[in-house]
Order: structure tokens, then sequence, then C-alpha cells
């Protein structure tokens, strides 16, 4: 195996950047290996996006009436 030397651009999402970041751990695998790095950051991902969409949670001091 080989790194592509891929350049990843930080997003500036500490969460997403992280499952970017996750994908370097492709690059000293057989391609064999790629698939469950691939996967998990694809649901990395989609779970970031996903929490997009649920509804804030208030603090403890904020007014939850």
């Amino acid at each position: 195996p080989e790194p592509l030397g891929l350049v990843r651009t930080p997003t500036g999402h500490a969460g997403v950047d992280g499952h970017l970041e996750r994908l370097a751990d492709a690059d000293h695998l057989t391609a064999d290996g790629h698939v469950a790095v691939y996967e998990d950051v694809h649901r990395g991902l989609r779970d970031a996006l996903t929490a997009l969409d649920a509804p804030p949670v208030p603090g403890p001091y904020e007014n939850r009436s």
C-alpha cells in the first residue's frame, strides 16, 4: 500500500474533520481493507448531517417552557 497523498481541506467542523482524517487510515491498508474505513467514515458523516436536523437541546439555564 502506498498513500495517495491527497490533501484534505479542513471544514471547520471538528466532527466532520475527524471523520475525513479517518480516511488517511485507508492509506496504509490493502484495497480489501478500505471498505471498513469508508463505511465507518460514511456512517460518521451521515450521523453528523442527521444531527443538523435535530432540535437544539436547551442548556441547564435556558427557559424550557
